[in-house]
């Protein structure tokens, strides 16, 4: 098995960083944002899908010419940071982790409380507290046994969360009512706007998949292959079942903004569809989460191996297992402890102005690293030119004017406080280094 020059092993294929990009994306969003959507946009919402999958369709080829070039871990990190130097990429990789944490905190949430529906114990702070450290110490101890342990539990989530979601769209088909698809008035572009920003939670994740980079076989060829065939599902996917469920609960669909496909699958199977969606939410959420344990911790060993913050340690490679295990551990700990705390609606904008800001860095990598003649390794390269990612970071842009005044300020504060932080960690370093 290869070996990289960081240490890691190449053991993620097509398939395996395929799956790991689509259990990221299919989280708990999905089972909720279908009401949302409704409640914003009505049965026109499915253009906010649409908008998404234009701006990610565009993302993911920049994401797939930059992983083709770039091969190390770190992902969006490491593509801004080569093509932009050391403080850019500083800041995205921070965004990536920060936006990380944010969400994770919240899924984490969401699946003690589903499991506290069942199993009223566990509402309970002390049972709470247990589930959560237990949770998130297994995912670490599993991670750092092995990426390919990693991985393989990833396929099996990913497969399990995605067979209910499916027998929803073919089964439940039959029941969608035309006349609940028909438009009753045009969307305004503040609607599709505020719709999308939303939305865009359901979409993110491409970039946490690929913080592995260190460890994919043959990066050139299954980067953008692994990139086409998960965008292309998780879109189809998206649209097909917020179709279904406004067709088959119309008008009803915003009223149910906890269990929206839980709701619509018990009109399609009983009862038993009503468990089934409810088990399939569970599933997914824990998959998002044991994703997020296996990916991000690859960015803060990076960033450690570079030296953008000053703990040495983080870039410790296990001598067994040849796992970034400090930094696993690390953030496993982040996440337990801030999962102690909760909210979706918000932490879903939050975490997805980190992901945009992210995703703008890497649209504009792209031009970088053309210029970059020794990285020009026979990849893959995206057609017309710039078009692309000067498109992509204009839609970005977009999205981005929807987000609040205070949320425009609290963005530029973190902005300002990453700035010093960076800046004074390097001359600590150099200090330290004298």
């Amino acid at each position: 098995m290869q070996t990289t020059q960081e240490g890691l092993k190449r053991e993620v294929g097509v398939w395996g960083l395929s799956a790991n990009i689509v259990n990221i994306m299919i989280g708990a969003g999905i089972f909720v944002l279908p009401a949302i959507i409704a409640e914003t946009m009505g049965a026109s919402g499915v253009l906010a899908y649409l908008f998404c999958g234009l701006l990610i369709g565009l993302v993911t080829l920049c994401f797939a010419e930059a992983g083709s070039k770039v091969t190390h871990s770190g992902g969006a990190y490491a593509y801004v940071e080569t093509a932009f130097g050391p403080y850019p990429g500083f800041l995205v990789a921070i965004f990536g982790i920060i936006g990380n944490i944010f969400a994770n905190a919240a899924v984490s949430n969401a699946l003690v409380e589903i499991i506290g529906l069942v199993f009223p114990i566990f509402k309970q702070p002390a049972m709470r507290v247990t589930f959560l450290f237990i949770l998130f110490s297994g995912l670490a101890v599993l991670n750092i046994i092995g990426v390919k342990q990693g991985i393989g539990l990833v396929k099996i989530i990913t497969v399990a969360k995605l067979i209910p979601l499916i027998l929803l769209i073919v089964i439940g088909w039959k029941d969608v009512q035309w006349a609940n698809l028909a438009w009753e008035t045009e969307p305004t572009i503040q609607n599709l706007g505020e719709a999308s920003l939303i939305l865009f939670f359901g979409f993110m994740g491409v970039e946490v998949g690929l913080t592995i980079g260190g460890e994919i076989k043959n990066p050139q060829k299954t980067v953008p292959r692994a990139i086409f065939i998960g965008i292309s599902g998780v879109l189809s996917l998206y649209i097909l079942i917020q179709l279904v469920s406004q067709g088959i609960l119309g008008k009803d669909l915003p009223n149910f903004t906890e269990t929206p496909l839980a709701e619509a699958a018990q009109l399609v199977f009983g009862p038993v569809g009503y468990t089934l969606l409810f088990v399939g939410a569970g599933i997914s959420m824990f998959g998002m989460i044991s994703g997020s344990v296996l990916n991000t911790p690859r960015v803060i060993f990076r960033l450690s191996r570079d030296n953008m913050i000053p703990i040495s340690r983080l870039a410790s490679i296990h001598h067994q297992f040849k796992t970034p295990y400090l930094a696993i551990l690390i953030y496993a700990g982040i996440g337990f402890i801030l999962a102690c705390v909760g909210g979706f609606r918000t932490l879903a904008v939050i975490s997805s102005a980190m992901a945009l800001l992210l995703y703008f860095g890497v649209s504009l990598s792209v031009i970088g690293l053309r210029r970059k003649k020794y990285l020009d390794n026979g990849g893959f390269k995206i057609p017309f030119g710039y078009t692309v990612p000067i498109l992509s970071a204009g839609i970005i842009l977009f999205f981005l004017s929807n987000l609040t005044e205070f949320e425009i300020r609290g963005m530029l504060t973190l902005i300002a406080v990453l700035t010093a932080f960076y800046f004074l960690g390097k001359v600590y370093i150099k200090l330290k280094n004298r």
